[in-house]
């Protein structure tokens, strides 16, 4: 009798858990669907760049995918498969796709043809225009992987079509290379392997995007081949250990890099450019534009916003111990910031965002955000807009009228305008002209140029 009364408690119990797992099941499946719907009304499930491309005939609905993602709020299942649910926070990791295990799921661009922020490209990275490539994020693969073997394959590509030359001086450069992040030096560092003349030019300095990230921020690194430094051993690395990553092979390689001066044009063709710049111009036979695509930050344009005491970039944290400040933007460069500042002694940070929630930020920094917010570390601000911005106080315009904050420091980190207006100038199509279908890259990077988290590896 006693052993079926121990029967009888534990199917109980282990009908129990069932009817738990199925509920909670249910509830995760209703979230994502929920999730799902949402972001589609606000446009967020559509990528910025490359992002999982999911055969649903493959996909088995198993879910690993969405627990390997690393930015955790990508992918969900909904009606038994994965789907895109959150695709502005994709930057093409590739952990889903390995993760995968039926192979369901790759990463890409995808039909590009309606994209009007992805320039067309030949599958070694040339433009429309013949003698302009495209290598790093302004490709629209992101992730310091993709950019160097970008970077390797164009200037490959570059010195098949010079072929061998006699050597000697020359008044016009065999490259010229728009950008010193990543993929610029990579292409450059190749350039001197070739035996060409390159000049790489950055207005910032060496490092590209890296630069703009906040002081001691986390960057996760794909496993990547650097040209003279080998494979860099690590996944995780902070800004700072990145940036003399770069730094140092500006200083050993002998690379001609010419900090300072913003590109403001390209004319002429194959062969024989002209690359004007704030600082002069240059001749060169091909160029690579390896600019990002952050370009430069976006203004408010309100009253006071060319006072000192306004930036748009925080490089050091510690430097506003003690001051008064408003950061702009709901984005991650904003909410990092924001977070950052906060743990300065007696630094008071408010962040103002036009929307009355943070929707386009990474899972992680929701969470620590939302625990400062809770702590009273951070003084959110939702649906609020810039005013003024004057000596010792800011204007913000809310749902119930004007707010006015004591304030030290304003930074404005509202994103930046991407440097497409300087890409069509020079004639560069995008996978919106349709008129320029046929040079159609097809989705996802083939012959040499890296499938986020795929090759380049």
């Amino acid at each position: 009798m006693e052993a079926v009364l121990i029967w009888i408690v534990m199917l109980g119990l282990a009908g129990l858990c069932v009817l738990v797992y199925a509920k909670q099941f249910r509830n995760r499946r209703a979230a994502d669907a929920d999730r799902l719907r949402q972001n589609q009304e606000l446009g967020m499930d559509r990528p910025v760049g490359q992002y999982p491309l999911i055969d649903a005939g493959a996909c088995i609905g198993c879910g690993t995918c969405v627990a390997a993602c690393p930015e955790h709020d990508v992918l969900g299942i909904v009606m038994g498969r994965a789907v895109v649910i959150n695709g502005t926070r994709c930057i093409g990791h590739g952990r889903c796709a390995e993760a995968c295990p039926v192979g369901a799921i790759r990463i890409g661009l995808g039909d590009i043809t309606k994209r009007d922020d992805i320039p067309l490209l030949t599958p070694d990275g040339e433009t429309t225009v013949p003698g302009v490539w495209i290598a790093g994020e302004l490709s629209g693969y992101a992730l310091i992987n993709n950019a160097v073997a970008q970077g390797r394959a164009v200037m490959a590509a570059i010195a098949r079509a010079l072929g061998p030359r006699l050597k000697g001086p020359s008044e016009i450069l065999d490259v010229l290379v728009v950008g010193a992040g990543p993929a610029g030096l990579s292409a450059g560092l190749v350039a001197a392997e070739y035996g060409l003349s390159c000049v790489v030019v950055d207005q910032q300095g060496a490092g590209g995007t890296i630069l703009q990230y906040p002081r001691r921020k986390l960057v996760m690194v794909q496993p990547v081949e650097i040209p003279r430094i080998g494979r860099l051993p690590r996944h995780e690395y902070i800004k700072e250990e990145l940036l003399e990553i770069w730094e140092q092979l500006h200083r050993e390689s002998g690379l001609d890099v010419r900090i300072g001066p913003r590109v403001t044009g390209v004319k002429g063709r194959r062969g024989d450019f002209t690359v004007e710049s704030t600082a002069g111009s240059w001749r060169a036979r091909h160029v690579v534009l390896a600019l990002g695509r952050r370009g430069s930050p976006r203004r408010l344009n309100v009253p006071g916003e060319d006072l000192a005491k306004v930036a748009y970039k925080l490089i050091d944290a510690e430097a506003y111990k003690g001051r008064r400040v408003l950061v702009v933007g709901g984005g991650d460069s904003a909410v990092e910031a924001a977070m950052g500042l906060a743990h300065q002694s007696g630094c008071e940070v408010t962040l103002s965002y036009r929307k009355p929630e943070l929707l386009r930020i990474k899972q992680r920094n929701a969470e620590r955000f939302d625990e400062l917010v809770a702590a009273g570390r951070i003084d959110f601000r939702g649906e609020t807009n810039v005013k003024a911005i004057q000596a010792e106080r800011v204007i913000l315009e809310g749902p119930t009228g004007p707010v006015v904050l004591p304030n030290d420091e304003v930074f404005i980190l509202a994103g930046g305008v991407p440097p497409f207006g300087l890409l069509r100038e020079i004639g560069v199509a995008f996978g919106g002209d349709q008129d320029d279908a046929r040079h159609l890259r097809a989705a996802g990077p083939a012959a040499g140029m890296s499938a986020g988290g795929q090759q380049g590896a």
